[in-house]
């Protein structure tokens, strides 16, 4: 009989410690997302102001992350945008006629008569601009493809004297952005909750580097999307946080908000079975999910790349690591100092509405392109 009471008393303290476990972790994440808001709400970025007098027919390239942005950024800026498909880009132009054609990577998921298109629609008169979104990992392909336009963009500064090299006349260089409709704070259930995210295909060096800090991911609460990490050498370490495979944007979203930090490791350039490089062009500029976290209003911890400075302060908006040991020391102390942590995600979620939109994004592509507000 005393032993059962004693289970009861046990039972009984172990859900009230469970309720007001669950009380702090809601309040912590409530808390933090009421914040999230009320900067979002304060860091309205400059207005689109009027539009350009602009026809664009514009062909995404089929990953929604960005499309979506550079359609909605398009649509605040331009009289009249036509969305179309890269394989209807012909017929759509002979159709609307737009002033400007805008194709963004003509990589991957283009038709084999793409290029033939892109010399038809020049024939009709209607401008061709290229906007390279993968650079210089697809390089052995791009710079062919660079050639057929009559101005190439691309989101990597090292790739501007390789397109000029290649005989491009009109070459420019510009960031992407995040589309901050879709990447923003959300409030999540506990399934999508962590202390450490990462997501992302499992490239060569990423692989290299997760297998040196699986040891420590071992025992904390984390969560790795994407695939290929079965090609790591300590994957046993870390299977059970691994979600293999594609993880559609909707759910890298509340993944990113769930998370107390989020890793960014990007690409290698080397070419390899992942790369396309054969001129090691090197990787100087960020990728588009250094926006895409910080727009989440997560801490973001990322490797360096040489342009990172003048998008967001390493220390304020974000902070750096240079090797996996730097990396756990910063883990570390980002997740026993909150306070700290917070400020410097909400930081980074105010420059990103401020700055880093696709709305403020496409406003700079048009005056790149002589189309003036």
């Amino acid at each position: 009989m005393l032993a059962k009471k004693r289970r009861v008393r046990a039972v009984k303290r172990g859900r009230l410690a469970g309720l007001r476990q669950g009380r702090a972790v809601g309040y912590e994440h409530g808390y933090h997302f009421g914040r999230c808001e009320a900067v979002r709400a304060r860091a309205v970025p400059p207005g689109p102001g009027s539009r350009r007098n602009l026809k664009v027919l514009f062909i995404p390239q089929g990953f929604q992350a960005l499309d979506h942005g550079v359609a909605g950024g398009l649509g605040c800026h331009v009289r009249e945008l036509v969305v179309g498909t890269p394989e209807r880009m012909e017929e759509l132009a002979g159709l609307h006629r737009p002033d400007i054609m805008i194709v963004m990577n003509g990589l991957h998921v283009f038709p084999a008569d793409h290029l033939e298109q892109v010399d038809r629609i020049r024939s009709m008169g209607i401008r061709t601009v290229i906007w390279f979104a993968d650079d210089p990992y697809f390089t052995n392909d791009t710079a062919d493809i660079a050639l057929r336009y009559d101005t190439v963009i691309t989101h990597e500064q090292s790739c501007v004297p390789f397109y000029e090299q290649a005989g491009c006349s009109n070459v420019y260089y510009l960031p992407l952005a995040a589309d901050t409709g879709l990447f923003r704070p959300k409030r999540v259930p506990l399934a999508y909750r962590s202390d450490i995210c990462f997501i992302g295909m499992a490239f060569w060096n990423r692989v290299r580097f997760f297998d040196r800090i699986a040891p420590y991911l071992r025992g904390r609460r984390v969560f790795i999307g994407g695939g290929l990490w079965e090609r790591m050498s300590n994957y046993r370490m870390v299977q059970r946080f691994v979600r293999s495979g594609w993880i559609p944007v909707e759910e890298s979203v509340l993944y990113y908000s769930g998370a107390k930090l989020v890793i960014n490791l990007h690409r290698g350039y080397d070419h390899d079975t992942d790369n396309k490089n054969a001129r090691r062009i090197p990787a100087l500029s960020i990728n588009p999910r250094t926006y895409e976290i910080s727009a989440c209003g997560t801490l973001q911890l990322t490797d360096l790349r040489e342009d990172l400075p003048r998008y967001y302060t390493p220390g304020q908006e974000l902070d750096i690591f240079g090797s996996p040991e730097e990396l756990i020391a910063k883990i570390n102390h980002y997740l026993t100092h909150d306070e700290i942590r917070r400020t410097i995600a909400l930081n980074g979620l105010r420059r990103t509405v401020q700055e880093h939109s696709f709305v403020s994004r496409i406003d700079q592509l048009l005056g790149l392109l002589g189309y003036g507000s």
